[in-house]
Order: structure tokens, then sequence, then C-alpha cells
């Protein structure tokens, strides 16, 4: 499958997301519902110390992959239901791979903050041992010293902000990939890698465009997050569906190549 084709540079944001509202409209509650699970199973496995950190990223990519079945199952005009959702554990192994490579820097980052918690709990048990000195010997080394680490860590996050967004457009097509193709998981993901990266105009446009439905969302008293998800999912859906086309798809959502206009063309 190294030779499947996609397109560079087809991704209609806006499209994206009003096609996908139209999809799930008609059966928005199945959607809805698919979408709490996906999206709180994981928040609920979350709360389990230590074991959060390796079955979080698994279990998300194979729910994820639930969803993708029904959405490209229903694109495609055919019957979907809720049961549905779980035919993502039918390809489980190249699924987990997949979550657990996607899962690796958010592995990383947690055993890194529990590394600094740690470190924190045993200073302040330190100075609290040696008494209640004065630790820094000035006022102008305090400020100094708390200025500095400030500016550390607006650094820190801009680049896990970096990071995070380039990770996520080298992973956004591999699980349908798993899904639709039969991919093995290193395969997926670096098709995915060449997919997204010939798309990456039009990926932070739509991510720009996800994040403010779900802050949007996020502002309707919390739970309004719920709501919005299935159209995040379903424009994800119709993204990857203009770049890895189908010859003979019912729902035709992707322009010729030579036709696209907008931000994502000259990426």
């Amino acid at each position: 499958m190294e030779n499947t084709q996609f397109y560079k540079g087809v991704i209609d944001a806006p499209g994206c997301v009003s096609n996908g509202w139209n999809l799930i409209k008609p059966n928005y509650w199945m959607y809805f519902g698919i979408g709490v699970l996906v999206v709180l199973s994981p928040l609920i496995l979350s709360c389990i110390p230590c074991l959060n950190i390796l079955l979080v990223g698994p279990l998300s990519a194979v729910l994820t992959a639930g969803i993708y079945y029904v959405l490209l199952r229903d694109m495609r005009g055919e019957p979907v239901e809720f049961s549905m959702m779980f035919k993502g554990f039918e390809n489980l192994v190249p699924i987990l791979v997949v979550g657990v490579i996607q899962a690796i820097p958010s592995m990383i980052f947690q055993a890194l903050q529990w590394a600094l918690d740690l470190g924190r709990l045993a200073a302040q048990l330190s100075r609290g041992a040696r008494g209640n000195g004065n630790f820094f010997q000035s006022e102008e080394a305090g400020i100094a010293i708390t200025a500095g680490l400030i500016a550390i860590s607006i650094v820190v996050a801009i680049l896990i902000i970096i990071f995070s967004i380039a990770w996520a457009i080298t992973f956004e097509f591999a699980i349908p990939l798993v899904i639709e193709q039969n991919l093995g998981p290193i395969e997926a993901i670096k098709l995915s890698a060449r997919a997204g990266w010939s798309n990456i105009g039009g990926l932070i446009v739509l991510m720009l465009i996800e994040g403010l439905i779900v802050i949007a969302g996020f502002l309707a008293i919390c739970i309004g997050m719920f709501f919005v998800f299935p159209v995040v999912f379903a424009a994800k859906a119709f993204a990857y569906r203009q770049v890895f086309p189908l010859l003979n798809q019912t729902f035709q959502t992707v322009p010729p190549p030579n036709q696209h206009g907008g931000f994502a063309q000259g990426m």
C-alpha cells in the first residue's frame, strides 16, 4: 500500500465543518452518544493513578477508530448504528500500536511532571529540615530568579505547543488509514505524515476552527463541549476524505485539485 495516492493542498477547512454538520444532522443523537463515549472514557481512565499514563492513549485510539468507521460508512451512504462504534476493536493490534506511538510524548511529559513534583517535594522537605532560613540572599535576587523562571516557562510552553501541532499533523490520518485501508501501524503513520505535511495549511486552519468550536462549547456551561465534539470528528473525517478520496463515493466532497482555491492550495 506504499503507492496509495493522496491529494496535496486540497483541505477546505470551512467546507469540512459544514459538510460534517450536514452529515451527522440526521443521526445527531447517535453521534452525540458516540462522541460522549469517545471523550468521556479516556477522562475516566485518566483518574486511575499510574495506569493512566499507559492506557489513555491506546484507548483513545481504539475509540477514535470506531467513530471514524461509522463516519466513513455514513459518507459512503451505507447504514450506520451505534453498535458499529465498536468495530475499531477488529483492528485492535495496529490501532493500539498507533495509539501507543502517538502517546509517547504525553507519556514523557507526564513522567517529567512527576519527576518535577517529586523534586519540589524533596526540596521543601530538605528546607524544612534545615529550618526556615532565607533562601534568597536578597529581594532583588528573588525577583530576578522568579522572572527567569517565568521566561523559561513561557519558552517551554511555546515549544510544547509547536511540537504538539506538528505531532498532530503527523498522525492526523493514521487511524482512518488503518481502519479503511488495512495498513500496518508504521506504514499508516508514514503515509499519514506525508499526506498531513502536504496539507499543512488546510490542517492548521481546520485545527483553529475546531479549537474555536470546542471553546464555544466549553463556554456553554462546559457540557456544551459534548454537543460540538461530533461536529469536530465529522470535520476530521471529511478532511481525510478530501485527501484520500474514494473513486465511486456517493457523498462527493473532493473538488479537482486544479479547481480548489483558498489558503490550503498554496501550501
